[in-house]
């Protein structure tokens, strides 16, 4: 049975290729189990040292994370997703750009450095 923060079948089958492979040294915690691990972690925003047991050492699952961020198989992963969702029709690529603007701070913004002028308001005009 697949608990609620770990991948489906289908997902895992996606995944996998994905994956680089180690086949050397000794043997390792298996990648799914790691994986499904590391999903764990991010879903619930918990400490590593706080994932369970059941994925493993939470050292071997920081470390494969680290490994995996570091050589861009995370970015392969979301360029595969977004590539299969693309050619499926389930991307849709417009964009909205905000045009809020947002006033700078005073001293950002080119105000004097010892504090604000003095303004004259209906100053009477010299004759």
């Amino acid at each position: 049975m697949i608990g609620r923060h770990e991948l489906s079948d289908a997902e895992w089958e996606f995944i996998r290729p994905l994956l680089p492979r180690s086949e050397r040294g000794r043997r390792r915690l298996d990648d799914r189990t790691v994986l499904n691990g590391i999903v764990w972690k991010f879903r619930t925003g918990t400490a590593w040292r706080d994932v369970p047991e059941r994925f493993g050492s939470w050292a071997t699952l920081h470390t494969r994370f680290r490994r995996w961020a570091k050589d861009g198989t995370f970015e392969r992963m979301l360029r595969e997703a977004q590539a299969r969702a693309d050619a499926a029709g389930e991307v849709n690529w417009l964009v909205s750009v905000d045009s809020t603007i947002v006033r700078a701070h005073q001293h950002a913004a080119g105000a004097r450095k010892g504090g604000s002028a003095a303004l004259v308001l209906d100053a009477p005009e010299a004759a």
